[in-house]
């Protein structure tokens, strides 16, 4: 027996594609190395995989795309996505992840698109992102701990995409903190807005977690002749993984829901203070209003009129009965 086993399909050329992207070999043992040769590609080993991964928006690599896998394939791994799906063709799966780009934060994660197509002993990369620095190829290289199997490699992709979301998504725990210690301190008016920010960003990210978990489980569950129980358990901790940022991500909805009640309760408790202080004022002057009004009729007969003290008493009644109303109504608990 050999070490090396045919690819599934005839390979091509690597005469302009290096340039445009990279070839890794994974020899199905934790071990993997790059291929830099500038005559055919590899062979698959018999217990590993070739990883080809390129820009997708290089000419030279939409050009051996087209070559090697034919228009269909070239066509859905170059097609413009806007979501994370996977998507199965006889024994070959295309599966299109979305990844937050580097050092991004949580208003501007510039989600980057990676389509996977995945086969027997080969898996195609079509991306803008650097696949090798995004997985961690010095350190798989150094540690041969490298993906055995191309749905190791995908879940791994899956987990490094989880992995970027995850401090954004610690951040956005923390401003949503921020929101509840303004609220103790009933600030209001710009815990309002904020909070509305927050979760418009929240829905932004749980539009990114809950397609990439779909996606890792409708790979679990496709019937590939090349995945073993133990690729199919690997996608599923990768899945678990989204599946868990994703009841954070709800978790922290719920409990925006719950501040936003808070911030309407605060604003509608200070309307009733408003207006209870407005109805207290309405009933100390409302009697002050009508007696006033009653000595103000310019008709003859009004009590005192030709005294000249008279409206100093007029004045000092008003402030007494002025007093009266509102000792009554603190014993009342209206004020």
């Amino acid at each position: 027996m050999t070490d090396e086993a045919p690819s599934p399909a005839p390979m091509a050329t690597t005469a302009g594609l290096l340039g445009a992207g990279t070839v890794l070999i994974f020899d199905g043992k934790g071990g993997v190395r790059r291929h830099t040769s500038e005559e055919d590609l590899p062979k698959a080993p018999l217990r590993g995989f070739v990883l080809i991964a390129g820009n997708s928006r290089a000419p030279e690599f939409r050009v051996w795309m087209k070559g090697e896998l034919g228009d269909f394939h070239a066509d859905l791994l170059s097609a413009p996505s806007t979501r994370a799906r996977c998507t199965v063709v006889g024994d070959k799966a295309l599966v299109v992840i979305r990844v937050a780009r580097p050092g991004a934060e949580p208003d501007d994660m510039g989600r980057q698109l990676m389509s996977l197509l995945i086969e027997k002993g080969r898996v195609t990369i079509a991306s803008e992102l650097n696949v090798a620095d995004f997985l961690g190829l010095p350190k798989w290289e150094s540690s041969h701990h490298a993906p055995v199997s191309p749905a190791d490699l995908v879940a791994r992709l899956g987990l490094r995409a989880a992995d970027r979301l995850e401090p954004l998504v610690e951040m956005l725990g923390d401003r949503l903190d921020s929101i509840e210690e303004s609220l103790i301190i009933e600030n209001t008016s710009t815990a309002q807005s904020r909070l509305s920010h927050l979760r418009r960003t929240m829905i932004s990210f749980r539009r990114m977690v809950w397609p990439l978990r779909d996606t890792l489980n409708t790979l679990e569950i496709e019937d590939l002749s090349f995945f073993s129980a133990r690729d199919r358990l690997r996608l599923r901790e990768a899945s678990a993984r989204s599946a868990r940022l994703g009841d954070e991500l709800q978790a922290m909805s719920e409990r925006a829901v719950l501040v936003h009640e808070q911030i309407i309760d605060a604003r509608a408790e200070q309307m009733n203070r408003t207006m209870l202080i407005l109805a207290a004022v309405t009933v100390v002057f409302m009697p002050l209003t009508l007696v006033t009004g009653v000595l103000g009729m310019n008709v003859s007969g009004i009590p005192m009129a030709n005294d000249p003290e008279a409206f100093w008493y007029v004045c000092g009644g008003l402030i007494c009965f002025s007093i009266a109303i509102v000792v009554w109504m603190r014993k009342r608990r209206w004020l």
